[in-house]
C-alpha cells in the first residue's frame, strides 16, 4: 500500500504541476514585481528517517527575514503584501510538488518541521511522524491553517509555537499515522481544499478537525 501511495503521489504531483502551471507563473511574476530577491525560498527541513532535505516554496517574506525566527505569526511584518496573498491561499506551497517528484515528500503526510525544533523539542513518540515521508497536507496542517493564529499571539512567535501549539499539532499527525489509509489521504486532500476555500475566499471560520476533537477528548 505504501508503494502504491508513492507512485500515486508522483503521478498526482506531475498532473498538478501541469494544471497549476499558469497559477505558479502568475505567483512568480508577482514576486518579482513586488519584492527584491529570488522567486523561490529554499530551506532545510527534517525528513523521513531524521534525514534533512531541501524544501521549496515561493518566497513570501523579505530576503533574510528567516534570521529573525523560524515561525511566522499573524500579521508578521516580514511578509510583503503579495506574499501574504500567496500564504493565505497556500499557493506558496505549490513548489513542493517538485519535492514530491524528487521523492522527499508525499501529497499527504506530517508537515516537515524545522530541524532545530525537531532536535530540541520532539518526544520519542512525536518522532514517529518521521517514520513516513513529510507531506503537503495533513491533519496538523489543516489545524494550523484554520486555528494556528490563536496559539501564536505572543511577541516571541517561536517560543509560543513550541509551548502552545507544536505538541497539539503533532498529536493530530500521530492520529493520522494510527488511522492511515488511502481513503483517509483522499479525505485530507478534500478537507484541505475546503478549508482553503472557506478561509481565504469566503472568510468563514472552519470547525475544529475531527482529529483535534478526538485527541483532546482522550486527554480530558
Amino acid at each position: 500500500m505504501r508503494l502504491a501511495k508513492g507512485l500515486i503521489d508522483k503521478f498526482l504531483a506531475l498532473i498538478a504541476l501541469v494544471v497549476l502551471f499558469p497559477i505558479m507563473l502568475l505567483a512568480a511574476i508577482g514576486i518579482k514585481i513586488s519584492s527584491d530577491g529570488p522567486i523561490f525560498y529554499k530551506t532545510k527541513r527534517m525528513g523521513m528517517g531524521m534525514k534533512p532535505f531541501t524544501i521549496y516554496k515561493f518566497r513570501t517574506m523579505c530576503v533574510g527575514a528567516d534570521k529573525a525566527g523560524a515561525i511566522t505569526g499573524k500579521n508578521d511584518s516580514r511578509i510583503f503584501p503579495w506574499g501574504d496573498f500567496l500564504r493565505k491561499t497556500k499557493i506558496d506551497e505549490l513548489p513542493q510538488l517538485l519535492n514530491i517528484l524528487f521523492g522527499t515528500m508525499a501529497v499527504v503526510g506530517p508537515r516537515p518541521e524545522d530541524i532545530s525544533i525537531v532536535e530540541k523539542y520532539y518526544t520519542d513518540e512525536e518522532k514517529r511522524t518521521l517514520d513516513v515521508l513529510p507531506g503537503l497536507a495533513c491533519p496538523g496542517s489543516i489545524f494550523n491553517y484554520t486555528h494556528g493564529d490563536e496559539y501564536l499571539k505572543d511577541d516571541d512567535t517561536d517560543e509560543a509555537y513550541v509551548n502552545n501549539f507544536l505538541h497539539i499539532k503533532l498529536a493530530l499527525d500521530i492520529y493520522y499515522l494510527d488511522h492511515w489509509s488511502l481513503f483517509y489521504d483522499v479525505e485530507i486532500i478534500v478537507r484541505t481544499v475546503i478549508a482553503i476555500v472557506m478561509t481565504s475566499a469566503l472568510g468563514k471560520k472552519c470547525r475544529l478537525p475531527k482529529e483535534y476533537v478526538y485527541t483532546m477528548s482522550k486527554k480530558a
